[in-house]
């Protein structure tokens, strides 16, 4: 049965105008010109060193762009991209409309409603913007349950602003990045981490038989710094661990994590085992 839930912790941006498409093309870390009715892209805007700074859906509605991104990063995600605008015909707003999350079905169309799959995995679900939520079939914290399971990152509470590298996060196998449409803020760092196999560690799920220590605790294995606490549900969670922790439980000063690799994740050799 489909599962549907208001995210007040979202919100939305405008992109207009003729240059929207080319603008955010050299902005952001995936293709926008995959961006279609019905077809939204998961992309990142980095630092020029490459780091993380937001990311964000990408979905098409009419003659605008509209970006559903992290709430209490909008205003600054706006103010950091009209920075580029130079002569550029392209205005950035807020919105008022709502995001929902879907999954477990697919939504039914209403009037109004811009919808369109979530790229990361087919499992993922939809995503939902309108001027007016649809109604709830679930709770936030089914959908948030939901992707820690599958091990899907929730922006800030997972990717650390001037930290995380993009692939640490799993951009690179959920569709976050192209590595063919050419040049974009923060590219050269991001190609040489992967072709240079560049990577220490990764956000990976991790569950406990008890409650998880809160995000940003710094997880100990035998008196050294193994990895951090990013964001949990109960006994869900994802931290990011290096490479060489990433299986099988492992004891901390918190107590017993359960390390897993989802299917999705793609790790060197070394590390898959």
């Amino acid at each position: 049965m489909l599962k549907l839930v208001h995210l007040p912790a979202r919100a939305v941006l405008s992109v207009e105008g003729e240059d929207r498409v080319s603008f955010l093309q050299g902005l952001v870390s995936n293709d926008v010109t995959l961006v279609a009715a019905g077809r939204c892209v998961w992309a990142a805007l980095l630092t020029p060193q490459g780091k993380y700074v937001a990311d964000f859906f990408i979905l098409k509605d009419g003659a605008r762009l509209l970006l559903d991104c992290e709430r209490a990063q909008a205003a600054m995600l706006a103010t950091r991209l009209l920075r580029f605008r130079l002569r550029a015909k392209v205005t950035v707003a807020e919105t008022g409309l709502s995001v929902s999350a879907a999954w477990d079905g697919t939504p039914e169309p209403l009037p109004g409603m811009i919808a369109a799959p979530d790229p990361r995995l087919p499992e993922a679900g939809w995503r939902i913007l309108a001027e007016t939520a649809p109604p709830d079939s679930a709770e936030e914290a089914d959908y948030d349950t939901h992707r820690l399971l599958l091990g899907l990152p929730d922006g800030t509470r997972d990717s650390e602003p001037d930290k995380t590298v993009l692939l640490e996060a799993g951009f690179d196998e959920l569709g976050g990045i192209s590595w063919t449409k050419g040049c974009y803020m923060g590219q050269e760092l991001t190609a040489r981490t992967r072709y240079r196999g560049l990577l220490k560690r990764r956000l990976v799920p991790v569950s406990a038989e008890g409650a998880l220590p809160p995000p940003g605790t710094v997880l100990m294995h035998d008196g050294r710094e193994i990895g951090t606490m990013r964001s949990s549900r109960d006994r869900l969670g994802l931290a990011v661990l290096r490479l060489e922790h990433l299986h099988g439980a492992l004891q901390t000063e918190t107590g017993t994590l359960q390390a897993r690799v989802p299917g999705w994740m793609r790790l060197p050799e070394a590390a898959s085992s």
